[in-house]
């Protein structure tokens, strides 16, 4: 675990910080000592006390996220830590698909995630030195639905990628998360529909649950900080070992 003081004199800049793992991040950052520079798509999802400064723009509106950069370079400066959390899916399988909710998702989770990391990375480069995490999923590394998000995904670990290999000589360092479900209040809601599909949920993860986002939160600290400092171009799977193997092939189909 990191100290209590890990992240002193160091700016953060979190997108999604309203949501639920967005949430937990900027607690997690401020309370090690970053100042925290929120982002979300109202002002209404940055009420949290733990922000120095906070940015409303939509991934979707291009000129939105233009000024929230200006904005963000101007009044704050080039960051030390970007963590891109934003993103946001609802086709959940092939048929749900059409081209406007497949133009959606991969414009909300790839395109506007790029567009707004682009600059901030490059100037992080250009100053020799900074940590980007991006949140990317489990389905961007397995099929578990969702696929126009997934495809979007599997994207950010591409980009993550290529600013790791490209600008790691500039100081910089990316590494991608991929949670699987965590435990927030949208599955809260989920659950109360069909209080069963935890106990479903529970033969698909080694672990017996699924995360929480204080546990996801955790590996975001860790690749950000010093502590990973020889560690970059990593996709980390945080997701109760789902990735890992078919739990259910095993209980099933060998006995075991």
């Amino acid at each position: 675990m990191g100290s209590k003081a890990e992240f002193e004199g160091k700016t953060v800049v979190v997108t999604g910080a309203g949501g639920g793992l967005g949430s937990a991040i900027v607690e997690l950052m401020a309370q090690r000592g970053a100042r925290v520079i929120g982002c979300d798509q109202s002002s209404e999802a940055l009420g949290s006390p733990h922000l120095a400064s906070r940015h409303v723009f939509n991934l979707l509106d291009r000129a939105s996220i233009e000024a929230s950069l200006g904005a963000i370079l101007d009044g704050d400066g080039v960051p030390d830590i970007l963590i891109n959390n934003a993103g946001w899916t609802r086709a959940e399988t092939l048929p749900a698909l059409t081209p406007d909710k497949i133009e959606q998702e991969i414009d909300l989770n790839l395109t506007g995630v790029m567009h707004f990391a682009d600059p901030l990375v490059k100037a992080m480069a250009g100053r020799g030195s900074g940590s980007v995490v991006f949140i990317s999923s489990v389905n961007a590394i397995k099929h578990f639905g969702n696929p126009a998000y997934a495809a979007a995904k599997a994207g950010i670990n591409a980009y993550a990628k290529a600013i790791a290999v490209e600008l790691g000589r500039g100081g910089l360092r990316a590494n991608v998360v991929c949670p699987g479900s965590i435990r927030t209040a949208a599955w809260d809601h989920r659950l109360a529909k069909d209080p069963e599909i935890l106990g479903k949920l529970q033969r698909l993860y080694p672990l017996g649950r699924i995360v929480n986002a204080l546990e996801v939160a955790e590996a975001v600290a860790f690749l950000a900080s010093e502590r990973a400092s020889g560690i970059t171009g990593v996709v980390m799977p945080v997701d109760a070992g789902l990735t890992a193997g078919c739990l259910p092939f095993i209980d099933d189909i060998l006995g075991a």
